[in-house]
């Protein structure tokens, strides 16, 4: 096999990278917002609280599989474009609003204009990214996430504490608009466009990827692969996962912030000690997966451990800020560790013509379990003055997502499943 320019990781993984980070910093620092004074200012409920943080995937959840349909038949690149500009601004009006009704519009907005950003971003990493290559690449997508929260953290902790939540909201909004314009400049949604490689390089380039479908032959539609077991069974498991993930990412500003002798600066630098081990976690775990080719086993094992500390910080309660916390922390660390794995598994295992659907369908179920997630735990938490409840459950939604990964992915090789083409012959669904 011949070598793939390197060219591709240096220009590419770094928009990406920024560009993902940018929607991440603007659905994650409202948490920061509630506990620096929003809630107050806006005569916020406790229960309100709740409905407010998950508002964004209910949105998030209901305009997935267009916007991947778009990006996967249309245009990646423009559709992320036009995300952008819109986010940016919804997110600067978030600054802006000055009662509940228009925050819970914006709030649902939001999440519906940043919904087809994860999908179509992966099937834009799909058509650049050979199969030794796309856990590393989807980990620096997703690395976003973390990292942006891991600053974030800390950069809102200090805007709150300075300028008030209305301008932090303001100030990290803006950088979404301007950055639009550079994302249209430097990307190309085919590999063949891309000038800036020679004509060798983007031939073996395409002549890689096309050789992974062989073997693989269309289904007739989405239907069709939305049938399959291994899918049904990834969504199941993905909206679980993301109950843990968004529980935790929504409310831990708010469970760090009860410590005694605690304000919004020290929140704001504990809440990015998790994001840290969940940067290390990540790297390794998708490294590790690339160079064996294997996905489950950098799966489940990190949920499983992220179900335990969660309990374990359920069992100590408020009795040890500290140990709790660092429970916490190895909990945040382990959740993230899987994701290259996990989204490299969809590219692998369906043909082209409808990964990207698929790829959607199981993120809008993220999307579902992300609003059950934020909103349960920020209701759970008004209801018994404690996130001990939270916690257990947590990490029951983590402990299940753990063993519904080992049930879709069977054998330590591949599993097989047949989907009926429109030719009425199977293709086979491969797992490795």
């Amino acid at each position: 096999m011949k070598p793939l320019a390197k060219k591709r990781w240096y220009r590419l993984i770094p928009i990406v990278f920024i560009t993902y980070s940018l929607a991440y910093l603007d659905r994650a620092n409202f948490g920061f917002a509630l506990a620096g004074g929003m809630a107050h200012d806006l005569n916020i409920t406790a229960a309100m609280s709740s409905l407010l943080g998950s508002l964004f995937f209910l949105g998030y959840f209901f305009f997935q599989i267009p916007g991947a349909f778009y990006a996967a038949n249309k245009s990646a690149k423009k559709l992320i474009f036009w995300s952008l500009i819109l986010w940016g601004a919804l997110a600067m009006a978030t600054g802006m609003v000055h009662n509940i009704t228009l925050l819970i519009v914006v709030r649902f907005m939001l999440g519906v204009v940043e919904s087809a950003v994860m999908p179509s971003m992966l099937i834009f990493l799909s058509r650049w990214f050979t199969k030794s290559e796309r856990s590393r690449a989807n980990t620096f997508l997703i690395l976003g996430n973390p990292v942006t929260i891991l600053w974030m953290s800390i950069v809102s902790g200090h805007l709150v504490g300075s300028v008030g939540w209305r301008w932090m909201f303001i100030i990290e909004g803006a950088p979404a608009i301007v950055w639009a314009f550079f994302w249209w400049y430097l990307v190309n949604d085919k590999v063949q466009d891309a000038i800036w490689l020679e004509k060798s390089q983007r031939d073996d380039v395409e002549e890689q990827l096309k050789l992974e479908q062989e073997g693989i032959k269309p289904v007739k539609n989405y239907a069709e692969a939305f049938k399959s077991k291994v899918v049904i069974l990834l969504c199941l498991q993905y909206a679980l996962w993301s109950i843990g993930v968004y529980g935790f990412v929504m409310w831990l500003p708010s469970i760090i912030n009860e410590a005694p002798n605690m304000d919004i600066v020290k929140t704001g630098w504990l809440s990015s000690v998790p994001y840290i081990l969940a940067i290390i976690m990540m790297l390794l775990a998708s490294h590790y997966s690339d160079k064996i080719l294997k996905r489950k086993e950098f799966i489940w094992p990190f949920l499983l451990v992220g179900a335990i500390a969660f309990y374990g910080s359920y069992l100590i309660g408020t009795t040890n800020f500290w140990l709790s916390f660092t429970l916490l922390v190895i909990a945040g660390g382990a959740m993230y560790a899987p994701y290259g794995p996990f989204f490299a598994i969809i590219t692998e295992i369906l043909p082209k013509n409808v990964a990207g659907g698929a790829i959607a369908l199981i993120n809008s179920l993220g999307a579902l379990g992300s609003f059950v997630g934020a909103y349960i735990v920020g209701y759970l938490e008004g209801a018994t003055g404690s996130f001990a409840a939270s916690y257990m459950f947590m990490a029951g939604s983590l402990f299940l997502s753990a063993m519904l990964t080992i049930i879709a992915v069977k054998s330590n090789r591949s599993t097989h499943v047949e989907i009926k083409s429109h030719q009425k012959s199977p293709f086979i669904l491969r797992v490795d």
